[in-house]
C-alpha cells in the first residue's frame, strides 16, 4: 500500500504528482491497465516468454 504524507508548505496538486509518480514506479498504473481486459492464456504465455527474452539478453549483454 502507497502512502504519501504531505510535505510542509505543500499543495494538494504536488501531493498528487507524488503519488502518481509513486504508483507509476510500483507498476500500478501499468498491472491495472493489464489487468482491466481479459488477456487469452497463450497471450499470457507469450508476454511472459518475451519478458523472459529481454531480461536474458539485458543480462547477457551487461557481461562484456
Amino acid at each position: 500500500m502507497l502512502k504519501v504524507k504531505a510535505r510542509s508548505g505543500e499543495s494538494v496538486q504536488q501531493m498528487m504528482k507524488r503519488f502518481k509518480k509513486l504508483c507509476e514506479k510500483e507498476g500500478l498504473i501499468r498491472d491495472m491497465k493489464r489487468l482491466t481486459y481479459y488477456e487469452k492464456p497463450s497471450e499470457k504465455n507469450r508476454r511472459r516468454i518475451r519478458k523472459a527474452q529481454r531480461m536474458a539478453k539485458k543480462r547477457h549483454s551487461g557481461k562484456k
